[in-house]
């Protein structure tokens, strides 16, 4: 007899493993660089707090914004791999560029292209798992994606820290390693993955005309409001790698951070995933909000080590409350040829909110302080709380 959780992974479809598993060696790649950039701005290259936070709210909000546009091409198109490969093979022809920097201005240029690439792959991709899922394993799926994806945000900084100790804290002997990863993601979507058929044959519609749009009723404007609340709450990750190096931990050791916090992520995003498909939404989005108050409390209490274990624990396990959640929650209020669409505009307004939230965050951190950052953070959720209650009395 196949036990009850087995079945629920052999019920997800082998494309969507693949898509995790490129997912996850993308992200080893990515996050070699990205666990050490903050250090490598700072210590490097002699950029600020504030920098640091712009560079950072640059690079994720164009990923964010870009996703629209590959989101309602695929859906014209009727197609989603091709478009999802260019965007992890932009990402992997990024890399070197980290390691050839010399001024913040090439980091710069090389985060905005990087994440210009994970923007054109991010809503086909997503468009295309929820073509693949069974409509009553959509959580789960995406669930599964983002725990694959995850483990690949926690390899890559160990990873990081194993060579940065075997070579000296050589930052850009260990961004050139990261270019491997990068290209055996892109081989594996181009030969393990094949889109379903019937995209080849859909008819092409404009989606982003008048009446592609009305089709988008308010339950899905309400996701896009309540996903960009999150973003505002939750700034960039790489101002827990800041708040881990007040703490006086050798350079080296700091990526654990992300280590820690990309493992509780990992092992929390199926589960909860697979709960999103028989619970509440609401009620889940409220626990979310309320972990990630705890995380922001505890990391500004204080820069010992156990605390900021901690803090990135809490916001771990924010993200995987919160993160598949979300994306299961804009493929079922999207109609299905809509979905490449829905997922770019959902992440178009996030885009415009994780600037604003890392922008913010740095010039919080660069005038008052840390401890201050994260109180903000954590009032910016309660206010989210009041608004989902607001609405779910209305309701």
């Amino acid at each position: 007899m196949i036990h009850p959780r087995r079945k629920a992974l052999h019920d997800i479809p082998g494309a969507i493993w693949v898509l995790g598993f490129v997912s996850l060696l993308m992200d080893v790649s990515s996050e070699m660089i990205h666990s050490l950039l903050p250090l490598f701005l700072f210590d490097v290259l002699g950029a600020s707090a504030l920098i640091v936070g712009l560079i950072e709210g640059l690079g994720e909000s164009t990923a964010l914004i870009v996703k629209v546009f590959s989101g309602t091409l695929s859906d014209y198109l009727g197609r989603r791999k091709g478009l999802a490969l260019f965007g992890y093979a932009l990402a992997a022809l990024t890399k070197p560029l980290f390691a050839m920097a010399s001024t913040v201005g090439l980091v710069l240029g090389a985060r905005v292209l990087d994440r210009i690439g994970k923007g054109v792959r991010g809503a086909p991709r997503d468009a295309l798992i929820a073509d693949l899922a069974p409509a009553n394993r959509r959580g789960a799926a995406f669930g599964l994606r983002q725990s694959l994806d995850t483990v690949g945000a926690f390899l890559g900084p160990l990873l990081a820290v194993a060579l940065m100790l075997a070579w000296a804290d050589d930052f850009r002997a260990v961004f050139w390693v990261s270019v491997i990863p990068g290209v055996l993601a892109v081989a594996l979507l181009a030969v393990g993955v094949r889109e379903p058929a019937r995209h080849a044959a859909a008819k092409r519609v404009n989606p982003i005309s008048r009446a592609s749009l009305a089709r988008l009723g308010p339950a899905y404007w309400w996701v896009v409001g309540i996903g960009t609340a999150f973003t505002l709450a939750r700034f960039s990750e790489a101002f827990l790698v800041l708040r881990a190096q007040q703490g006086g931990i050798p350079v080296a050791f700091v990526p654990l951070v992300m280590v820690a916090m990309n493992l509780v992520y990992a092992s929390s995003a199926y589960p909860f995933g697979k709960l999103s498909d028989r619970t509440s939404h609401t009620a889940l989005l409220v626990f979310g909000l309320i972990v990630l108050i705890g995380a922001d409390l505890v990391l500004a209490s204080g820069d010992h080590w156990p605390t900021i274990l901690v803090g990135v624990g809490l916001w771990g396990v924010h993200m995987g409350i919160t993160q598949g959640l979300l994306a299961a929650m804009v493929s079922e209020t999207a109609p299905p040829d809509l979905r490449g669409t829905a997922f770019g505009f959902f992440n178009l307004v996030g885009g415009f909110a994780m600037l604003a939230a890392s922008t913010a965050a740095g010039l919080l951190w660069s005038r008052f302080g840390a401890a201050f950052t994260f109180y903000a953070g954590a009032g910016f959720c309660a206010l989210a709380l009041i608004v989902i209650r607001i609405r779910h009395r209305a309701i």
